[in-house]
């Protein structure tokens, strides 16, 4: 070899924004967009309760009765955007962008309607096996999620959701259900849906509410241990049925900038970052509680009921890969009582006076999503996945029919370039699905309006609409973003 001859520390192609097995495609949750939400014997869940409209966010961040309350409130969710009935028009579109993957969730309460059945309902089994198969027919690869905010509401009433152990055995018989029959189908699973939003809405994520600071909330902590629990039972099952599967866990990704260089602030900012980004995947990745954990723990006098051989069973089965939601980033500054706060993805901060906001006040901060991943990566050094990503908007229809929705191209377009260059500064990312592909009911606001899809669903806030189905000016831009793999961005 000649002296002069250099060498690369590797054969990483830097000219070229995504990977060739990258995985494109889109993401939804059955409880936004299936409706039919007591047919063919399905049980009511969690989400079914939760009003429409703006009043749902003081549902779910105080006590309520677990009721449907139907003289006073509308339910959207009860009917979504019919995808019982229309999925395989919506598969269809989805094959027309070139989608190779879907992300759907599968509702508990389909397979097991009050949770306790000793026998699956075998018309819940049915429609997810002619979900899958018509995904199968175009190529496209199904991405399960197995809990999305959809746990049977009976479990809740009975239980008070996850604070009882009692759910782990139910959930794994309910895992167990789902890789038998679709095992030889599925290849990629992932279990909770963004778990660390328990604590800002445990209704949804947990099955119970609660008020004041639930970063010190001792039902928080023992309910997401019986979680991650149940999540390691599931990964064990999951190799031991489907050795060649794929399973994940799944979070709320945002980084938090401190808002200002006083110490205080950074270390404020420090501490709220590590609960919320890195306690849950920790446990769920690394297989141990943190050590910051730990001492959160003592500090706060809490103290969580862990039964032998559950560290045992965390440490020996833990995930395959890493699947986040990014919507914004956070700032954080040392509370004083005057600080000027901004909504997000079930969390808040102060407002960052560098960053636009959406119609409902996120924060749009593409960088943000760079940041996040190469955080995460550099933590795990796991595979990443990004399955939700997207702009909820109020979408106008033209005269002649067309939804001119640029607004959501620049959203995904500056996100898609954050996270090409993540994979150029090393970032093993998987894939992208984006999320709410075709419009749903919003799960924070109940929400037709604050839409998010490639795909137009006439359905509103009234109750009104024909649920026709109609492509957005966006529709083409993702197909061309596949067809070229990303080098069109």
């Amino acid at each position: 070899m000649n002296n002069n001859t250099k060498l690369r520390i590797s054969d990483r192609d830097f000219s070229k924004r995504f990977p060739k097995n990258f995985l494109w495609g889109g993401a939804t949750a059955a409880n936004q967009i299936e409706g039919a939400y007591l047919t063919d014997n399905k049980g009511l869940t969690i989400a079914d309760i939760l009003p429409g409209g703006k009043i749902r966010l003081e549902w779910l961040m105080e006590e309520r009765p677990l009721e449907i309350l139907a003289d006073t409130h509308t339910y959207p969710n009860h009917v979504g955007i019919d995808h019982y009935t229309h999925y395989k028009e919506d598969i269809a579109l989805f094959a027309e962008m070139g989608f190779q993957c879907y992300r759907f969730s599968i509702s508990w309460a389909r397979i097991f309607p009050t949770g306790e059945e000793q026998q699956p309902n075998e018309a819940g089994l049915a429609f997810y096996d002619s979900l899958i198969d018509e995904m199968l027919k175009y190529g496209i690869e199904p991405v399960v999620t197995i809990s999305h905010f959809e746990m049977p509401l009976h479990l809740a009433k009975k239980y008070k959701g996850w604070q009882s152990r009692e759910l782990i055995s139910l959930f794994e018989r309910y895992c167990d259900v789902l890789f038998t029959r679709f095992g030889d189908r599925v290849k990629y699973w992932m279990t909770f849906n963004e778990i660390n939003s328990a604590f800002m809405m445990p209704l949804m994520s947990l099955g119970f509410s609660t008020s004041g600071n639930n970063f010190q909330n001792p039902k928080i902590f023992q309910a997401l241990h019986h979680q991650f629990v149940a999540s390691s039972l599931a990964v064990k099952l999951a190799k031991q049925k489907m050795p060649e599967c794929q399973i994940g866990c799944m979070m709320i990704a945002a980084p938090f900038y401190p808002y200002s260089c006083d110490p205080k602030d950074i270390l404020y900012a420090y501490e709220i970052e590590r609960i919320w980004n890195y306690f849950c995947s920790d446990v769920q990745v690394r297989g141990k509680y943190p050590a910051f954990i730990e001492r959160h723990l003592f500090e706060n006098g809490i103290d969580i009921d862990i039964k032998p051989g559950d560290l045992a069973l965390l440490a020996e089965h833990t995930v395959d890969y890493i699947a986040l939601s990014y919507y914004n980033s956070c700032t954080e500054k040392y509370p004083t009582g005057n600080e000027n706060r901004v909504g997000g993805n079930m969390m808040s901060g102060v407002e960052n006076p560098y960053l636009p906001t959406s119609e409902w006040g996120w924060e749009i901060d593409p960088t943000g999503l760079r940041v996040s991943l190469n955080q995460i990566y550099n933590r795990y050094e796991k595979p990443l996945f990004i399955v939700e990503n997207g702009l909820g908007a109020v979408d106008t229809v033209n005269p002649d029919g067309s939804i001119e929705d640029d607004y959501r191209i620049s959203y995904l377009h500056s996100h898609l370039i954050a996270a090409s260059e993540s994979i150029k500064d090393g970032v093993d990312l998987m894939g992208y699905t984006m999320w709410g592909c075709i419009d749903l009911v919003s799960a924070s606001t109940g929400q037709m309006s604050k839409r998010y899809g490639f795909i137009y669903v006439d359905k509103q806030d009234d109750g009104t609409g024909t649920f026709a189905r109609s492509k957005k000016k966006s529709f083409d831009w993702y197909k061309t973003v596949l067809q070229t793999n990303g080098e069109s961005l």
